[in-house]
């Protein structure tokens, strides 16, 4: 039996292979935020429990069955892998007084950690690119973020695959009236409920409603509705949303029954979901939360923002044919001779310093066989260097791309001294 050592199962390696797909997506993502003036923050992955308790909801999958939690054994504290990025973005706008002189807009990419099974696209460790607008009342906001992330999908040559659903939760006082009358009409059928909706029955019956299970489908479409609870403000704040995104032509879907997973929500919530991944259709995600500011021990502000999973959105590019080619080097340093190994490594350099891009073979061999190596890294150029180049401060270029990729060894090769030589990769 092996002893090798494996990952953490749901915990991956990002490969070479896979680098420029990641690269491509978060240099979009960098201009796509730059675009809209948001600023980059970064906050540890490490925090209290109590930040996501409070934040999140102790009665919610997260926190209840998905969150990486241990005791610290140096001061005996209870401490959490972060599991999603809102609640570290504003306890450190309240820790660093960010609001102060007016709202900010936000942005923040990284891991998160739950416990969960893994699938197509969704790991235990994964990514998120999140999006937060704190200090800002009104649903303008909410709007500006809907078409930022309609752009970012055009961005990614993904607009055809993703579709946007909306809702409201409305205000406090309409969930509260809401919750009643989902308990009385969900007890009167208990014996429908699955094991974790009677669970969650008195402590968040809202969460029933985003049941995934097939048999609970029929009652669950029955239910009080949220909607018929919402006062004017909130019927207001949601007619603004919705004439602003017919206004920007963006197309979606009212889903009277999206609640989110986060009980920090109120008014406006939204997802883009695709069918490109199978169950784990949801690719993004958001809404107002204009109570959490104040909820986490700040001055109240409102606010609203959205995260958005990142291998997933990397799988439907993957599947799309939207990966870039691979990363590959201008000029592929092949070299044989023992004077011609000392100087390599130099004119390597001095290659780089005119702006190119290098691989300087290693590990010696046979030219033929380090010439397959500059043909496999997909260079440009190769250039040769011998002992005779070498004493004649010469090195040879020979082409390796399109009407070059001969047999002949001797095609499109041309020695030159390094000043020539650099003139001509650089061209």
């Amino acid at each position: 039996m092996s002893n090798a050592l494996r990952a953490v199962r749901g915990m991956n390696d990002l490969l070479p292979a896979d680098a420029p797909l990641w690269a491509h997506f978060e240099n979009i993502i960098r201009d796509w935020l730059k675009s809209y003036g948001y600023r980059e923050m970064r906050t540890p992955i490490l925090e209290h429990t109590g930040l996501f308790k409070r934040a999140i909801g102790e009665v919610t999958d997260i926190v209840e069955k998905e969150m990486y939690t241990f005791v610290d054994a140096l001061n005996g504290e209870s401490m959490t892998l972060r599991p999603e990025g809102t609640a570290s973005c504003v306890r450190a706008a309240i820790e660093h007084s960010l609001l102060h002189d007016g709202g900010k807009r936000l942005w923040y990419a990284g891991p998160m950690f739950r416990h969960e099974r893994p699938q197509k696209g969704r790991y235990r460790q994964f990514h998120q690119v999140g999006v937060e607008a704190l200090g800002f009342a009104g649903p303008d906001l909410d709007v500006e973020h809907l078409l930022m992330t309609a752009r970012l999908w055009k961005k990614l040559g993904l607009a055809e695959f993703i579709q946007l659903e909306i809702n409201t939760l409305g205000g406090a006082e309409a969930r509260a009236s809401h919750r009643e009358k989902l308990i009385a009409y969900f007890a009167a059928h208990i014996d429908q409920l699955d094991a974790d909706s009677q669970r969650r029955l008195h402590t968040n019956p809202l969460r029933i409603l985003d049941s995934k299970n097939p048999a609970m489908q029929v009652l669950v479409e029955a239910a009080p509705r949220l909607m018929d609870e919402l006062d004017e403000a909130a019927l207001t704040h949601f007619e603004a949303v919705k004439q602003g995104l017919d206004d920007a032509g963006i197309a979606y879907r009212v889903n009277t029954r999206l609640v989110r997973g986060l009980d920090y929500y109120n008014y406006t919530v939204f997802e883009w979901v695709t069918d490109q991944l199978g169950a784990q259709g949801t690719v993004c995600a958001g809404g107002r939360y204009d109570g959490l500011v104040a909820q986490l021990g700040g001055k109240p502000a409102p606010a609203c923002g959205f995260a958005m999973g990142v291998e997933r959105l990397l799988v439907m590019m993957a599947e799309a044919g939207l990966a870039p080619a691979p990363d590959a080097p201008d000029v592929y340093v092949v070299n044989v001779g023992d004077a011609a190994a000392r100087a390599a490594p130099v004119i390597a350099e001095t290659l780089r310093d005119a702006g190119l891009d290098v691989v300087l073979h290693g590990g010696g061999g046979s030219f033929k066989a380090q010439m397959k190596k500059a043909d496999a890294s997909l260079a440009r150029f190769a250039v040769l260097i011998g002992d005779d180049e070498v004493a004649a401060n010469q090195v040879t270029v020979k082409p390796l791309r399109g009407e070059y990729q001969q047999n002949d060894p001797q095609l499109g090769q041309q020695r030159l001294a390094i000043a020539d030589a650099i003139e001509l990769l650089k061209g």
